[in-house]
């Protein structure tokens, strides 16, 4: 399926059905769909023809969402870009992505005109919501209506749908390649393994370009709701998950960890929703549980990477407990079980399968994963090295049948000669009850090494002494494991979606 398809299902369910809401203003499917016509005839006008790059660059807004099915309809490529990269991020990403085409918001026009002279193949530029000199404004761009340049014979399912960029914290950033098999398996795996009953009410809080984009397409391809919030607001998602009777919503553990110390969090009605997914990075075992107690039995994980998007593994609602209706404590660490049509294993540094609780990188084969990085042979054949597609994280299978994700490879301490992984010391000071979020780090040290070093964000009002955490730490998990140092900061650098930035709380440590 291309892109746009799943918006054609979604309309010959219902071509009245509320599609896209934003503001209170609700677009139907019959709405998003004709005008996702005009910016297809219009692209074409303008010169974007099949397999070109398309660029959006804007918040989370219904138009610009809109023009990624008017990409998909002219048989070009969407390419996101995260409005919150650096400048020198998002002009290696465009010329990266040989970007002919960029549509963006009047608010992004500095950013736009700083990095438009180093890229000549950027022809086309659209503003959204403005006039820009040297781009074409929206109704210009759009014209008078025009045929429907992408009603003729769908793209070969292996055609490349997006290309999405890796970000830049480690290098140079890559471009990822998802074809259209990528992106339905992951659609056909969110279908199977996750609870809908009714035509769904999405909630998309987190950027567009990232996850909460993605997870739109199974939403659609239902006749669903999306209804869109322009940026984050802790009070204003629980505000929109009772007003709208929201179904399913995605967030960060990060995110979640907010809605958990909001104050109006007790007096929301949230008894519409059916499956609150998180992912992104690790949760914390203590905070999940308290998750499925005070924002009820919704919470729903799902891992996956840019590469293998969404879907690696799943945890439904149901799995998180027992027959019994108690909370399954001994898993809410885990990622979940494989998801179907995903085969996953586990791999020591020599290509050899490990078995059944082995510790090792997690790989991974199906039609989920990446059909490659665009023009990078070299890291493509890295990242798929003995015929699996390596994901950089060590874990293990247990007994049952659950993956487990102790570390990034790069994130793991050696500490006087000890391997920890930086995982488990923040699960044990997640369990503090003063502590919002943290993170560990490892940082030189003469005497072992490195040294284990924690960072922690405390609720609300809460003080803490650091020796008493550290003794904490130290009756759960032994005293090889416990910070050397531990640190308390009003709030951790996280990324564009939210991750904790450990890279940059190494810079202002070191």
């Amino acid at each position: 399926m291309r892109l746009v398809d799943y918006l054609d299902k979604g309309a010959s369910l219902g071509p009245g059905a509320p599609c896209l809401t934003t503001d209170g203003r609700t677009s139907s499917y019959a709405d998003v769909q004709a005008l996702s016509v005009r910016i297809a005839a219009a692209l074409v006008r303008h010169g974007v023809g099949a397999g070109e790059k398309v660029a959006i660059l804007s918040a989370n807004d219904p138009v610009a969402f809109t023009c990624v099915f008017g990409i998909s309809r002219a048989g070009a490529v969407w390419c996101p870009v995260n409005p919150r990269n650096e400048a020198a991020e998002n002009r290696q990403l465009l010329d990266l992505f040989d970007c002919t085409a960029l549509v963006f918001q009047a608010a992004f026009a500095p950013l736009v005109s700083s990095i438009r002279g180093d890229l000549p193949k950027l022809t086309t530029l659209v503003c959204l919501d403005g006039e820009v000199e040297g781009a074409l404004t929206w109704p210009d761009f759009l014209g008078e209506q025009g045929d429907d340049p992408g009603q003729g014979a769908a793209e070969p399912v292996d055609d490349v749908a997006m290309i999405v960029g890796t970000g830049g914290t480690t290098g140079r950033p890559k471009g990822v390649l998802l074809t259209g098999r990528n992106l339905e398996t992951m659609t056909a795996l969110t279908l199977i393994g996750y609870p809908f009953a009714g035509r769904p009410v999405y909630l998309a809080l987190a950027p567009l370009t990232h996850a909460a984009g993605v997870l739109c397409f199974p939403i659609l391809a239902q006749g669903g709701e999306i209804v869109v919030m322009r940026a984050p607001d802790v009070g204003g998602f629980l505000e929109h998950v009772e007003r709208h009777r929201v179904t399913h919503t995605f967030l960060p553990p990060t995110l979640i960890y907010m809605v958990l110390a909001h104050e109006a969090l007790e007096r929301t009605d949230l008894s519409s929703l059916q499956c609150f997914w998180y992912g992104a990075a690790p949760m914390s075992a203590t905070r999940l549980a308290e998750a499925l107690t005070r924002i009820g039995p919704v919470m729903a994980q799902l891992f996956g990477q840019t590469e293998a998007p969404m879907m690696i593994s799943t945890m439904a609602p149901a799995d998180h407990f027992h027959p019994d209706g108690s909370i399954a404590t001994e898993r809410l660490s885990s990622a979940g079980r494989p998801a179907p049509l995903v085969t996953v294993a586990v791999m020591d540094d020599d290509g050899t399968l490990v078995p059944r609780g082995g510790r090792g990188e997690i790989v991974v084969r199906g039609s989920l994963v990446m059909a490659g990085y665009y023009k990078d042979p070299e890291a493509t054949a890295e990242a798929s090295r003995f015929g699996w597609h390596h994901t950089g994280d060590v874990g293990y299978l247990d007994d049952e049948g659950y993956l487990y994700i102790v570390d990034r490879a790069k994130d793991m301490v050696i500490t006087g000669g000890f391997n920890v992984y930086s995982t488990e010391v923040e699960q044990a000071l997640m369990a503090h009850p003063a502590v919002q979020d943290c993170a560990v780090v490892g940082l030189p040290d003469e005497k072992w090494g490195e040294r284990i070093t924690a960072v922690l964000q405390l609720l609300p009002g809460q003080q803490v002494e650091l020796t008493e955490v550290t003794a904490f730490v130290k009756a759960r998990i032994g005293s090889v494991k416990t910070p050397k140092q531990v640190e308390v900061w009003p709030d951790l650098p996280r990324s564009k979606v939210g991750k904790v930035l450990k890279t940059e709380i190494k810079k202002q440590l070191s």
